[in-house]
Formats: structure tokens, C-alpha cells, sequence
């Protein structure tokens, strides 16, 4: 077993590798973010299509997806493992009422918060991912330039009122998986000091707040259109 493996087999080295594939995967977040807000334009779905084919055909946002899918696997993965050894951990339960704990609701349920995120994912990439990948799309022609017109997809789900609810829903609790998420990862990873930790909290629960209302608001907006 060589030195990388002995290193990510045990707790620390899991809590390592969760942190790691965490803050990549909240860097990413921003990224798709920024390029979903694309949807809003007024343009008839003109800047999200062209987007749409940059993404596709630029051969470092193909790498970065496919990392990105691997991150995702791998944190998932890991999160299992930790959960179940802290789980295994606990063979004899408190007496004291875990009420009185400073734990918030969002470190309590990670798991939970992490389940239902997945979910979400996974019928986010069958509905979109799969469709732009697979699906039989009409093109539309902006400049003489040929794209497929992903646009008319995303409207089209985003006009069904229990898919904008289910989305919503599934950003409130991204949001709180994210607003424990983010300070721990940086707490994993050693940066954690009195001076230091209060601002990187509240910059956690503004990205959280931020990224989490900027996808939701997505849908709301075009199907109130």
C-alpha cells in the first residue's frame, strides 16, 4: 500500500479528502452559477445557447466536468464512509440532552442534507446534462452560427410548477448544506484560528445565502414569465 493510499485510508485523510472535493466543488458552484444567470437575459435564450456550446466544446471546461463529476463521486463516497465510522463510533449514546449543544441544525444533518443534495443532482443531469448530451435538441442559427437550442429545455421544465418547487426546495437545503460545509472544510484543513474563524462563518453562510437564492431565483423568474 503505498503512502498516498495509507494517507486517505484513515479518518484524517478522509476528513481531508472531503474538505478538498468540498471547496473544489463550492468554486464550481459559483462558476455554474454565473453561467445560469445567463438564463435571466432578455435575449430569447440567445447568450445561454452560445454558453451551452462553449461549454461543450472547450476541451478544458470538458476536463473540469469530468473532474467535477469525479469530485462529486468521490465526496459522496467519502461522505458515506465518515458517517457510517462516526456512526460505529458512538457505542455508548449521551445522557445529556443534545439540546444544550452548539452544534447547528446543518452539522447535525449533514448526511441528510448531503442525501437530498444528491438526489437533486441526479435529476438535475437526467433532465438537463442527459437531454443536451442525448437528446434529440432543434438548433437555432444565431450569426449563421448552428446551436442547440438548450434554452427551450430549461424553459420548457421550468414551466412546470412542481419541478420550480422541488428545485426551490432542494436550493434551501443545498444552502444549509453549504453554510456548515464551507467553514469545515477550512476548519479541516487546519485554518482555524479566534481571529480568523468568526469572519470565515460568516463568509460561509453569505456564499451559502448567495449561491443558494442566485439558482433558486432561476426558475421562479422564468416560470413567473
Amino acid at each position: 500500500m503505498s503512502w498516498f493510499t495509507q494517507s486517505i485510508s484513515g479518518t484524517i485523510g478522509k476528513k481531508l479528502l472531503m474538505s478538498l472535493t468540498g471547496l473544489f466543488l463550492i468554486l464550481f458552484l459559483v462558476v455554474h452559477l454565473a453561467g445560469n444567470l445567463q438564463l435571466l437575459m432578455n435575449d430569447e435564450g440567445q447568450a445561454f445557447n452560445m454558453y451551452a456550446a462553449n461549454m461543450a466544446n472547450n476541451p478544458f471546461i470538458k476536463v473540469v466536468s469530468y473532474g467535477n463529476f469525479f469530485f462529486i463521486l468521490v465526496h459522496v463516497i467519502d461522505g458515506i464512509i465518515l458517517t457510517r465510522q462516526n456512526r460505529a463510533a458512538r457505542s455508548v449514546r449521551y445522557a445529556v440532552s443534545t439540546k444544550d449543544s452548539k452544534s447547528s441544525w446543518a452539522s447535525k444533518n449533514m448526511a441528510l442534507l448531503g442525501i437530498i443534495t444528491l438526489i437533486f443532482i441526479i435529476a438535475h443531469l437526467k433532465g438537463f446534462w442527459y437531454e443536451f448530451k442525448f437528446g434529440d435538441i432543434p438548433s437555432v442559427t444565431y450569426d449563421g452560427v448552428m446551436y442547440k437550442d438548450v434554452y427551450q429545455i430549461v424553459s420548457a421544465a421550468y414551466a412546470q410548477p412542481l419541478y420550480v418547487g422541488f428545485y426551490v426546495i432542494c436550493m434551501v437545503f443545498l444552502g444549509f448544506h453549504l453554510s456548515h460545509g464551507f467553514s469545515s472544510a477550512f476548519q479541516t484543513l487546519g485554518l482555524n484560528h479566534k481571529k480568523y474563524t468568526p469572519f470565515i462563518q460568516k463568509l460561509g453562510m453569505l456564499y451559502s445565502i448567495l449561491v443558494a437564492a442566485g439558482f433558486a431565483i432561476i426558475p421562479i423568474v422564468m416560470f413567473l414569465k
